[in-house]
Order: C-alpha cells, then structure tokens, then sequence
C-alpha cells in the first residue's frame, strides 16, 4: 500500500477543516473552492464538495446566498456562520497540539 493510499482517510477527514479555512478569508463560489484545493494535495470534484457542504449547512456551520452571475446563471456563495467561526478556532487548535504531539514524538 502506497503512502497516498494510506492517508486518504485523513485527507478526507481534513477536507471540513479546510473547506473552513477557505471559507473563512472570504464569501466563496464552489468552482473557487475547488480551484484552492486543485494547487494541493486535497483535489476533490463537485461530487464531494456539495454533499459535503450541504452537511455543514445541516449542521449550522455555513450558510450561503446567491448572486447573479454575468457568466450565467446565479450562483451560491458560502460563508461561515457564527457556529463554523467556532469550529475553525477548535479544529486550527486542535490541528496546532496534533502538529507538536507528532513533533515531540519524533524526536
């Protein structure tokens, strides 16, 4: 088994954490999002993003609006709600004692 294959389970785990993330800078269109990802090693397609986001709506963690497009039909735009501004401090808190654990451990 290859090193990739071994930490897709963590890559997929991280994606909420970096959807976040990316969220966070700023109101995001899902092709930005997805164009963000593609740069790193977290590429991901429509097929995992919107379901995923739909979750985190479920769960008051985004919220969205939608605005006219001059390319198109009106698009949706994600942005963080109050509950996801929580989430990321303690997932990115979390993140940091993962980081030192692996660090102190690697000594």
């Amino acid at each position: 088994m290859s090193v990739d294959e071994k930490f897709t389970a963590i890559r997929k785990g991280l994606l909420e954490f970096l959807i976040l993330k990316i969220i966070s800078s700023d109101k995001v269109y899902v092709a930005d999002m997805l164009e963000r990802l593609r740069e790193t090693e977290f590429t991901t397609q429509e097929g995992t993003l919107y379901p995923l986001l739909s979750k985190m709506r479920r769960e008051g963690l985004v919220d969205y609006e939608w605005q006219e497009s001059d390319a198109g039909p009106p698009r949706k735009y994600y942005e963080l709600t109050a509950k996801g501004t929580s989430q990321l401090a303690d997932l990115s808190d979390y993140w940091k004692q993962i980081n030192a654990t692996i660090s102190r451990l690697g000594r």
